[in-house]
Formats: structure tokens, C-alpha cells, sequence
């Protein structure tokens, strides 16, 4: 299981919210490459970008800050937060995304996100799929649509997505442990499938939001995570990064 740490910016800053609350925002740290600096410095290859005031905005914003990562550090970046257009997308590549997330536009446009997945293949689009009493949330969760969570999911693999986010919204933040369960069901429900297509991918799932101590990693890859996303936990000091040097090391 890949371990994942969340960078998210408002304002070129390293910030935290709790449950997507911009009212609820903590800055951690004035600079973001230090951080992510960090990171690589504990054997961490992966590192999720999230452009907050791009969420808000509906467009790319904070990519001077995913190029000044990318340009000084080998950390394979998935970013993510208010990609709605092409040009978009093509911001974020050029500026040294390795992934992008997309998640209200899969529901609002998915034409748009299809074409995404055609043109750049499923290796580089991840969908970010938020959820909220297994609806999904969208627009940096500020608006709750009427998508079933894993319907949403299970269709959007029939056209090739296999990487997919899941943060569930009532647990991001808040320290009180991952969505077990939900993402077992998820596991379950969608690589099951009895009408799988021979087109359709296997789901390879990112947990997201809630990770508090460190014993929640190894329950994570036994039910089948293909990655954790931690954010709040490395800046509070309940999971070390000399932990997922060790993780990651002995895994």
C-alpha cells in the first residue's frame, strides 16, 4: 500500500481543514517545499496536492506551487482541487503533475472527465470520489448531488477508471480513524461484479480522511487499499514520519 501524505494549499500555504470547512482552516506551515521536503527526506515517493483555493474558484490556481515542488523533488505528485477544462489539465501536466483528480466534474460534466480519461489514459486520472452518507459531495464539498457513492464508482470503471479517492467527509479531519467498512464494501462490491466487462478495470482504491494512529495503516492494506492519503495526523504528531520510513521500508 502506498503512503500518500496531503498537502493542501490556500494561499501558497500548507493549511488543514476539518470536514472541508474553509471556516475551520489551520496553517501548518508558510512553505510547502519545505514540507514535501520532508517527506522524500523519510523515503516518501508519493505526495497528494490539493489547490484549495482552486476548489473554490473552479479553476487551476495554486500550480506555481506544484511546479516549485515537482522541480525540486522526485515526488510523484497527484493534484487535484477545481480542474474543470482542458487547459486545466494541461496547467497541471505542464507544471509536473504526475496524476490529476478529478471529482465535481465528473459529476457535473462527465463528458468532460470521459475525454480526459481517453486522452491521457487511466494511469494519469484519478476520480475523486467524496462522499457524505455514501452520496457524493462535491464543489470542495460544499454541495451534496444525488449520487449513490459506489453505483458512481462501479459505473465510472466500466470506462476505465481504476484509480479512485474516497475521503469520507464526516471523517476528514477529525482524527477518528478511516471508513473501514465503507471501504470493504467498496472493495467487495465493486472488483465482484458478476457483469464485469472485459474493458472494466479493478478498483484501486485510496483511503482518505481520518487516519489518526498509526496501527490504522496495516488494517488499510489488509482490506485492500492500493494507497492511504494522511494529511492532519503527520502535522499533529500522532503518526511520525520515522513510522512511514519504516512502513514503507518493511512493507
Amino acid at each position: 500500500m502506498r503512503i500518500i501524505p496531503a498537502i493542501d494549499i490556500i494561499d501558497g500555504k500548507c493549511v488543514r481543514l476539518s470536514k472541508g470547512d474553509y471556516n475551520t482552516k489551520k496553517v501548518y506551515n508558510e512553505n510547502p517545499l519545505e514540507i514535501a521536503k520532508q517527506y522524500e527526506a523519510h523515503g516518501i515517493e508519493h505526495l497528494h496536492l490539493v489547490d484549495l483555493d482552486g476548489a473554490k474558484a473552479s479553476h487551476i490556481v495554486n500550480h506555481k506551487v506544484l511546479e516549485t515542488i515537482a522541480t525540486k523533488t522526485n515526488l510523484k505528485i497527484d493534484f487535484g482541487g477545481g480542474l474543470k477544462t482542458d487547459e486545466d489539465l494541461h496547467i497541471a501536466f505542464e507544471s509536473g503533475a504526475k496524476q490529476i483528480t478529478g471529482g465535481s466534474i465528473a459529476v457535473k460534466k462527465p463528458e468532460v472527465f470521459e475525454s480526459w480519461l481517453t486522452k491521457y489514459g487511466s494511469d494519469k486520472i484519478i476520480l475523486g470520489a467524496d462522499a457524505n452518507n455514501e452520496k457524493i459531495a462535491i464543489s470542495g464539498w460544499l454541495e451534496e448531488s444525488d449520487e449513490e457513492l459506489i453505483p458512481f464508482v462501479q459505473n465510472y470503471m466500466t470506462k476505465g477508471v481504476s484509480y479512485v479517492i474516497c475521503t469520507d467527509i464526516a471523517k476528514d479531519g477529525m482524527l477518528q480513524g478511516p471508513s473501514f467498512d465503507l471501504y470493504k464494501k467498496m472493495i467487495a462490491e465493486c472488483n465482484t461484479k458478476p457483469s464485469q466487462s472485459e474493458n472494466e478495470s479493478t478498483l484501486k482504491l485510496i483511503a482518505s480522511g481520518g487516519i489518526s494512529k498509526f496501527d490504522e495503516l496495516p488494517k488499510l492494506a489488509e482490506i485492500g487499499c492500493e494507497g492511504t492519503i494522511i494529511g492532519k495526523a503527520i502535522y499533529e504528531n500522532k503518526i511520525s514520519l520515522k513510522q512511514l520510513e519504516n512502513f514503507i521500508i518493511n512493507k
